[in-house]
């Protein structure tokens, strides 16, 4: 009975979130493309906030136009991309990659229906935290593009679920479908001298006291849910697969430092 009473909670619960974005949607109250709260345990913090402030970096920052081709992978539900739709020309493009397909079903039905340059692809790569049943490991998964594609790649609170070799792997596919001179905007969890020393002292989120495959982890229960790397690391990495680190890096007040930009550490980078 215990069962049963959950899912006929849930079920009300659903229903109930459903009505209450589809009743602030008509009134005006909400944006039609902002994802739906009844997927809130996926994205943090305030989404009209938070894409405005990224929008920002990607034209302040990255030097995106409106007519780049732009590749987010880790699209999740859109919230991201609802700022592009009114950026990007027709002669600009977006493609969409995320591992939750429920989020891929979303963002078609929204997004593509109204724009027809802006598509989402599901693919199959396991996360223990959000593609569990994924069949293809992130190491060997090839971008579905071909090479010198994009003008512009971004990835926001991707890098901090994934571990080393995945996280090369991707970095060689991102250099790979990146047009010469583009750019691409990645988030970190970042381990220097200024945000170890805060993490002594416990003024941050987060600990990363466990040390794992390259990589440093906050919870061994579930290993993906926050992943660090070292500063050294993070600058091998880009040597490695040619993309060189626009100076400064932005760092985040995830470990309680001061200035910060955002939340999570912000790695802005050219190809070679």
């Amino acid at each position: 009975m215990t069962k049963i009473y959950k899912r006929i909670q849930q079920s009300l619960k659903t229903r109930w979130l459903l009505f209450k974005d589809e009743l602030e949607v008509r009134l005006g109250k909400r944006h039609p493309l902002l994802p739906p709260r009844r997927y809130n345990y996926i994205n943090s913090g305030v989404n009209s906030e938070i894409n405005q402030e990224f929008f920002n970096y990607f034209k302040d920052l990255c030097g995106l136009q409106p007519t780049d081709s732009v590749l987010e992978v880790g699209s999740g539900f859109g919230r991201m991309a609802i700022p592009l739709t009114e950026y990007l020309s027709t002669e600009g493009r977006y493609e969409g990659l995320e591992i939750i397909q429920d989020g891929v079903n979303w963002c078609t039905s929204k997004f593509t229906t109204r724009y027809p340059n802006f598509k989402f692809q599901y693919i199959d790569v396991y996360n223990e935290r959000y593609n569990p049943k994924g069949r293809q490991e992130a190491s060997n998964f090839l971008f579905p593009y071909n090479n010198e594609t994009f003008d512009f790649v971004y990835l926001t609170s991707v890098f901090t679920h994934m571990f080393y070799d995945d996280v090369a792997h991707y970095l060689s596919e991102i250099n790979r479908v990146l047009t010469p001179g583009g750019v691409c905007l990645i988030t970190y969890f970042i381990l220097d001298d200024i945000s170890l020393m805060q993490i002594r002292h416990k003024r941050g989120v987060f600990s990363f006291r466990h040390d794992k495959d390259g990589a440093f982890i906050e919870d061994m229960q579930q290993p993906e849910y926050a992943v660090a790397y070292t500063l050294d690391t993070i600058r091998s990495l880009y040597k490695t697969h040619k993309l060189e680190i626009q100076s400064p890096i932005r760092y985040g007040n995830w470990s309680g430092r001061e200035p910060y930009l955002s939340f999570q550490d912000i790695v802005i980078a050219r190809k070679l």
